[in-house]
């Protein structure tokens, strides 16, 4: 029996911590917030907690791919696929769905394609590579759109609205995370985590380690894309600042789902229960009157989150090797 379930516990023990937050979280929102559990609240839920949860899956990928890389530029970039949108193709009349779709995704592959080709040819570190891609395109976007001004394409303005459960926002929410689950069971995501673990001998064993990182960039930017359109749906303009945000909070919710920043371990179900977890303690803290530093408890909890998260599953994986 002890061999049986020592394999399972190593794949799945990644998700004990934020199974059980959720858990607790949802008791406290019960108490708290009971409008939560509401169609509207559920509606409303899904609405906000979208971008977050494709922006954390974005970066899964990247840092299951392993050398240290996490993608400190995807706030940034969805910011700027969301301010492109609003002034290049809403204000000049080119906001038809088809070609919203074919802007949004090559934005968001032709970047990641881009960061991909200096790590791996130039040797920069995906640090300081995905740094420097935050701080140039936190400026673009700026240059971009000085301010939030501008709507979303007619089409998508009512997304936003919380009030259905079964909106567009759920159902794009459903297919990514569909087509999330098909990706991590087919040969080419088992090689980047192979080559996220080891990758001297996944090369040794005929991975083509090239070919996984350019991937899981490709996949990277495939997600970064729908979150983008998620969160003009969202917020109904552009916004060239809110955008830069979701860094932080999707590296937070990637950290507590379980995936570890050195590479080759964790997944997409974490990531998603990782973002929840971040929206339930954004919520929960909404409903106490912290007045003016509202804002910096909010970023005070994610920080905490984030090191007692790195505690656990680091205790935890001791725990592991140790049976």
């Amino acid at each position: 029996m002890k061999n049986d379930f020592r394999p399972r516990f190593e794949r799945h023990q990644h998700l004990v911590a934020p199974i059980f937050l959720i858990a607790v979280l949802l008791l406290v929102a019960m108490v708290r917030a009971p409008q939560l559990f509401t169609i509207d609240g559920i509606g409303g839920a899904i609405i906000v907690v979208t971008p977050l949860i494709l922006a954390t899956l974005a970066l899964t990928p990247i840092v299951l791919v392993g050398r240290g890389g996490v993608d400190l530029s995807v706030g940034p970039l969805l910011g700027f696929i969301n301010v492109g949108l609003v002034k290049w193709l809403v204000e000049t009349g080119h906001a038809s769905p088809i070609t919203v779709v074919a802007y949004i995704v090559s934005a968001g592959v032709l970047y990641q394609v881009l960061i991909a080709t200096i790590i791996i040819y130039v040797r920069i570190s995906p640090i300081i590579v995905t740094l420097s891609g935050y701080l140039v395109l936190s400026g673009v976007n700026l240059v971009i759109l000085d301010r939030p001004s501008g709507v979303a394409p007619e089409w998508m303005q009512s997304w936003g609205s919380g009030t259905s459960i079964l909106s567009p926002v759920f159902f794009i929410l459903i297919a990514m995370v569909t087509f999330w689950f098909v990706f991590s069971r087919t040969s080419f995501y088992q090689q980047i985590l192979l080559t996220g673990a080891n990758e001297r001998m996944a090369f040794a064993n005929g991975v083509n380690t090239v070919a996984a990182r350019f991937g899981a960039h490709v996949v990277a930017g495939l997600f970064t894309a729908t979150a983008a359109l998620t969160y003009t749906a969202l917020i109904g303009s552009g916004d060239p600042t809110q955008g830069n945000t979701y860094t932080l909070a999707a590296i937070t919710a990637l950290v507590l789902g379980g995936t570890s920043l050195a590479g080759g371990s964790g997944g997409g179900l974490g990531s998603i229960l990782g973002a929840i977890c971040i929206y339930l303690i954004s919520y929960i803290l909404s409903t106490y009157n912290f007045g003016t530093v509202a804002g910096f408890v909010t970023q005070m909890s994610t920080g905490v989150i984030l090191v007692v998260s790195l505690l656990v599953n680091n205790l935890m994986n001791r725990r592991v090797r140790a049976l």
